[in-house]
């Protein structure tokens, strides 16, 4: 069903309240992102960030209990994982599984298969990915892996930036993508993310409790959460003032506000 947006609005999370073995871990959560953008989530290890990614994206261990989630005027509140992949939406794990015995090559096909521009013939779409490979500075022999198995930290996350260029979401969330990178992985990774902003005018969420990636991405807003709450909103200077200072002062504005 369609529902009516904000101009240019995306995302729209409204109240959005989520359990897991009936234990409230997300608390009412308001968040607005509009196309184009790029927005951070911020937080102290345990506030939720990560759970919020996984909330948006369908990840059936957790129960939405109030709220909703619009995306691109859809709800999409009670729509399965892979529908929303579908309708345009995509996030990267924080820790990228292993999948024995499926080739990486046979992945990314089936990842691809039905997508609008997707639809080419296999000669042409190995040429395409090994092209987004070289692009990555990813090993095109890596395609005819195992999913994952045998894979560095680095070279997992390069994969999730392939596939992020493979398909072209309208909206990425990227979960701690900079975590156990090295500089030069990061400069990779941070590089897939910047053509992925201006090569398909990308919307992002960059969750993240490490400014480091942040020093090679412009960022439109930030957002604070702690203890499965949203505390704080403001520009991308916040991100100089949370590196300087971290999240004390928000932890203890949230302690005030519940008490």
């Amino acid at each position: 069903m369609a529902l009516e947006t904000s101009t240019g609005e995306l995302l729209r999370v409204s109240g959005l309240t989520a359990s897991v073995d009936e234990k409230e871990i997300l608390h009412g959560i308001d968040l607005s992102v509009a196309q184009g953008e790029t927005h951070v989530l911020m937080g102290p290890n345990g506030a939720g960030k990560s759970t919020l990614g996984h909330v948006v994206m369908g990840d059936p261990t957790y129960n939405v209990t109030a709220g909703s989630i619009v995306f691109n005027g859809q709800d999409v509140t009670t729509l399965s994982p892979d529908k929303r992949s579908h309708a345009g939406m995509f996030l990267s794990f924080q820790a990228p599984v292993e999948i024995p015995g499926v080739p990486l090559s046979s992945f990314l096909r089936a990842a691809a298969a039905g997508r609008e521009g997707l639809n080419l013939k296999g000669k042409q779409f190995r040429k395409h990915t090994q092209e987004l490979c070289e692009e990555l500075d990813f090993d095109p022999a890596y395609l005819d892996r195992e999913l994952g198995v045998g894979f560095s930290g680095g070279e997992k996350k390069k994969l999730e930036m392939l596939q992020l260029l493979l398909l072209k979401p309208k909206l990425a969330i990227l979960d701690e993508t900079d975590s156990g990178l090295d500089v030069d992985a990061l400069s990779v990774v941070s590089r897939g993310i910047d053509a992925y902003r201006h090569t398909c005018d990308g919307t992002l969420i960059i969750i993240t409790h490490n400014t480091r990636i942040l020093e090679r991405v412009d960022v439109d807003r930030v957002h604070v959460m702690v203890k499965g709450r949203m505390v704080h909103e403001g520009p991308a200077s916040l991100i100089e003032k949370i590196d300087t200072e971290g999240f004390e002062q928000f932890e203890q504005a949230a302690q005030a506000a519940q008490a």
